[in-house]
Protein backbone atom coordinates (compact mmCIF):
# COMPACT_ATOMS: atom_id res chain seq x y z
CA UNK A 1 0.00 0.00 0.00
CA UNK A 2 1.34 3.21 -1.12
CA UNK A 3 -0.07 6.96 0.05
CA UNK A 4 0.16 10.42 -0.91
CA UNK A 5 3.33 11.19 1.09
CA UNK A 6 5.19 8.32 -0.05
CA UNK A 7 4.43 9.19 -3.77
CA UNK A 8 5.65 12.52 -3.11
CA UNK A 9 8.96 11.61 -1.72
CA UNK A 10 9.58 9.50 -4.67
CA UNK A 11 8.49 12.22 -7.15
CA UNK A 12 11.12 14.77 -5.28
CA UNK A 13 13.96 12.35 -5.45
CA UNK A 14 13.33 11.95 -9.54
CA UNK A 15 12.99 15.65 -9.57
CA UNK A 16 16.72 15.84 -7.23
CA UNK A 17 18.57 13.67 -9.89
CA UNK A 18 19.59 16.40 -12.44
CA UNK A 19 19.62 19.28 -9.95
CA UNK A 20 22.22 17.00 -7.35
CA UNK A 21 24.51 16.48 -10.15
CA UNK A 22 24.81 19.95 -11.19
CA UNK A 23 25.51 20.99 -7.56
CA UNK A 24 28.46 18.22 -7.20
CA UNK A 25 30.11 19.76 -10.30
CA UNK A 26 30.80 22.75 -7.65
CA UNK A 27 30.29 21.80 -3.99
CA UNK A 28 30.56 17.79 -3.68
CA UNK A 29 29.53 18.00 0.04
CA UNK A 30 26.96 20.23 0.12
CA UNK A 31 25.50 17.90 -2.66
CA UNK A 32 26.22 14.45 -0.39
CA UNK A 33 24.27 16.44 2.43
CA UNK A 34 20.71 16.85 0.02
CA UNK A 35 21.41 13.54 -0.99
CA UNK A 36 21.94 11.91 2.60
CA UNK A 37 18.43 13.98 3.61
CA UNK A 38 16.57 13.08 0.55
CA UNK A 39 17.07 9.44 1.25
CA UNK A 40 16.25 9.87 5.06
CA UNK A 41 13.18 12.04 4.14
CA UNK A 42 11.86 8.77 1.95
CA UNK A 43 13.21 5.90 3.69
CA UNK A 44 11.11 7.81 7.01
CA UNK A 45 7.99 8.36 4.97
CA UNK A 46 7.93 4.51 4.10
CA UNK A 47 8.80 3.51 7.30
CA UNK A 48 6.06 5.62 8.98
CA UNK A 49 3.80 4.60 6.98
CA UNK A 50 4.00 1.08 8.24
CA UNK A 51 3.92 1.84 11.84
CA UNK A 52 0.97 2.65 14.33
CA UNK A 53 0.73 4.93 17.20
CA UNK A 54 3.29 7.17 18.50
CA UNK A 55 6.18 5.30 16.96
CA UNK A 56 4.55 6.17 12.97
CA UNK A 57 4.71 10.13 14.05
CA UNK A 58 7.98 9.76 15.20
CA UNK A 59 8.91 8.95 11.74
CA UNK A 60 7.07 11.41 10.20
CA UNK A 61 8.81 14.26 12.32
CA UNK A 62 12.44 12.88 11.57
CA UNK A 63 11.15 12.87 7.89
CA UNK A 64 9.83 16.43 8.09
CA UNK A 65 13.25 17.44 9.47
CA UNK A 66 15.05 15.72 6.69
CA UNK A 67 12.35 17.57 4.15
CA UNK A 68 13.38 20.84 5.90
CA UNK A 69 16.64 19.97 5.70
CA UNK A 70 17.43 18.89 2.18
CA UNK A 71 14.84 22.33 1.47
CA UNK A 72 18.15 24.49 3.08
CA UNK A 73 20.57 22.90 1.11
CA UNK A 74 18.85 23.66 -2.01
CA UNK A 75 18.30 27.22 -0.97
CA UNK A 76 22.29 27.22 0.06
CA UNK A 77 23.23 26.14 -3.73
CA UNK A 78 21.15 28.61 -4.89
CA UNK A 79 22.59 31.54 -2.61
CA UNK A 80 26.21 30.19 -3.72
CA UNK A 81 25.16 29.94 -7.24
CA UNK A 82 25.61 26.69 -7.86
CA UNK A 83 22.48 26.42 -9.46
CA UNK A 84 20.55 29.24 -11.68
CA UNK A 85 18.25 31.42 -9.74
CA UNK A 86 14.80 30.21 -10.21
CA UNK A 87 15.52 26.44 -10.90
CA UNK A 88 14.14 25.30 -7.71
CA UNK A 89 11.04 26.77 -7.57
CA UNK A 90 9.13 23.54 -8.75
CA UNK A 91 10.85 21.17 -6.52
CA UNK A 92 11.30 23.30 -3.54
CA UNK A 93 7.15 23.68 -4.02
CA UNK A 94 6.98 20.06 -3.69
CA UNK A 95 8.70 19.72 -0.58
CA UNK A 96 6.55 22.31 0.82
CA UNK A 97 3.62 20.56 -0.12
CA UNK A 98 5.25 17.04 1.29
CA UNK A 99 6.15 19.08 4.65
CA UNK A 100 2.49 20.10 4.89
CA UNK A 101 1.51 16.41 4.16
CA UNK A 102 3.98 15.00 7.23
CA UNK A 103 2.61 18.18 9.20
CA UNK A 104 -0.47 16.56 9.15
CA UNK A 105 0.64 12.73 9.78
CA UNK A 106 2.97 13.25 12.55
CA UNK A 107 0.06 13.23 15.31
CA UNK A 108 -0.45 9.45 16.01
CA UNK A 109 -3.61 8.00 15.41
Amino acid sequence: MRFEAYDMALRIARELVPILAEIRKRDADLRDQAYRAAKSMALNVAEGGRREGKDRGYHFRISAGSAQELRMALELAEAFALVERGRLAPVLGLIDRELAMLWRLRAPK
